[in-house]
């Protein structure tokens, strides 16, 4: 056995390992060193992010700035389509409106007016002619009362959509049995020779011109407006469509001119197409509103505006019949405020709105501004026929009134309603007539030139959106050609 040499110290036993620090006291080093990671450590991004970040990288490079103007180029002549669509719909029915609908309604509510008036009229007449109406007369003012009932239940069921209108109808409606109970008791008393006859039949014109007439008036005015609004509708420009195709096609030229200075190549087969079918639906577009905008002018200037001049006409001198045949019925019992005969003096101003003075319809007057908007011989020869017609009837009328203000009253009455030779009555009824055949040319006028304006639409709004789609379908064909050159 060896010993150390002396001097030197023996040699010490290892030490014990130390054991491990506890985990859950961590050291101050380990701690600062935890914390430092984890400010270093990036937070989680959202899906959201990394997708734009992947498109924006994407569209750094060719093909993903292909696919971005592909997509914009199909939206942009898909849109176009949709909106051409919209409008156009929008616009074929308000003109569909306009000639099936609003100008019937308006033409019925003046219908209304007229019935009414002529009703009125006849049965003047028929008091005149005596306790016993004459067959002729009794059946023209039953049909009068029948046409005005019957307007009057199509009218309620086509109000809905306007108030106004439909509390005109109701008042109508409520009125109408009124004036034709009045009428009865005035034909009853005056079968029976009693001067109450006259009495009741004032009472019913009474009712006539304050309720009746200013309610169908009403109810016209309110049907004409609404005629109105649809051609506002109807001829209104497609301002949002027409301005999605010029965008439309300005992005797809510029695409192929990108397309062009990248490649060289002067046609994209794809491009090309889909700039032919925007091309064609917007030049479509444009020409069939402006073909339709002439028409629907052409039937409000030289169909609807004259249409309601006539209307006005005939009731009007419907108004001076009704007021010339009192004038003899109350024999100056009703004055005015001035002292006047009342129905003379309102004879006297329904003739001069009709026609103005004895040498003929001047500007400003009724038959004078139907004359101005006949665009035709066909429109003139009736009007000019009932304003000669007009100057006849005053000069018997003031022959009437001169007979009986001689106290010659079989005689006037003879002159206003008899049955032969030249009376005022066969004067109204040629004025009538000729104003009939007026409004019978100016209604098949508006009717042709409002149908050629809603033809021109027919078509547009589906072959608007069947290009459309083919054009989106040629941009995104042609992007995809260039795009197969960098697989």
């Amino acid at each position: 056995m060896s010993h150390p040499p002396a001097g030197t110290a023996p040699p010490q036993p290892p030490a014990p390992p130390s054991a491990p620090a506890p985990a859950s006291a961590p050291t101050a080093t380990s701690a600062s060193a935890a914390a430092s990671a984890s400010a270093h450590t990036p937070a989680r991004r959202t899906a959201w992010a990394e997708s734009v970040d992947r498109l924006r990288a994407g569209a750094t490079t060719e093909p993903g700035r292909l696919r971005i103007i592909g997509a914009v180029l199909a939206a942009l002549v898909v849109t176009f389509g949709a909106v051409t669509a919209w409008q156009v719909s929008d616009r074929a029915s308000a003109a569909d409106d306009v000639v099936n609908r609003s100008q019937r309604l308006s033409a019925d509510a003046a219908s209304i007016y007229r019935s009414l008036a002529d009703a009125d009229t006849t049965a003047a007449a028929g008091f005149l002619a005596g306790g016993q109406w004459p067959r002729g007369v009794r059946e023209r003012y039953e049909r009068d009362i029948e046409t005005a009932s019957a307007l009057l239940v199509k009218a309620a069921a086509n109000s809905e959509s306007s108030a106004s209108a439909g509390r005109h109808v109701r008042t109508l409606n409520e009125q109408l049995p009124v004036y034709t109970g009045l009428i009865e008791q005035a034909r009853a008393n005056g079968l029976q020779g009693l001067p109450l006859g006259g009495a009741y039949l004032r009472y019913a014109n009474d009712c006539m011109r304050s309720r009746l007439l200013p309610a169908a008036r009403a109810l016209y005015d309110a049907e004409t407006e609404r005629l109105g609004s649809d051609y506002d509708d109807a001829k209104s420009w497609p301002w949002l469509a027409l301005g999605a195709g010029g965008l439309a096609l300005g992005a797809l030229v510029w695409a192929q001119r990108r397309d062009y200075r990248r490649t060289n190549r002067v046609f994209n087969p794809g491009l090309l197409g889909a700039t032919a079918a925007s091309a064609v639906v917007l030049l479509w577009l444009a020409t069939a509103h402006a073909v339709a905008w002439s028409g629907l002018n052409t039937s409000y200037e030289d169909g609807a505006r004259s249409l309601r001049v006539l209307n006005e006409a005939r009731i009007t001198s419907l108004q001076a019949r009704g007021d010339e045949s009192l004038t003899l019925v109350a024999r100056g019992a009703v004055l005015n405020d001035d002292g006047e005969d009342f129905y003379e003096t309102g004879y006297g101003s329904a003739m001069d709105e009709l026609a103005g003075d004895d040498n003929g319809a001047g500007r400003g007057t009724l038959l004078g501004n139907a004359a101005l908007l006949a665009d035709d011989r066909e429109g003139t020869h009736p009007v000019r026929t009932g304003v000669d017609a007009v100057r006849d009837w005053r000069k018997l009328h003031r022959e009437a009134r001169a007979t009986d203000e001689n106290g010659e009253y079989e005689e006037a009455l003879k002159k206003v309603i008899g049955s032969g030779g030249e009376t005022t009555g066969k004067q109204f009824d040629e004025v009538d007539a000729s104003l009939e055949t007026a409004l019978a040319h100016e209604q098949r006028e508006f009717r042709r030139a409002a149908d050629d304006g809603r033809g021109a639409l027919a078509g547009l709004p589906a072959g608007a959106a069947v290009l459309a789609l083919l054009g989106a379908v040629g941009g995104v064909l042609g992007i995809g050609r260039r795009l197969s050159e960098y697989r």
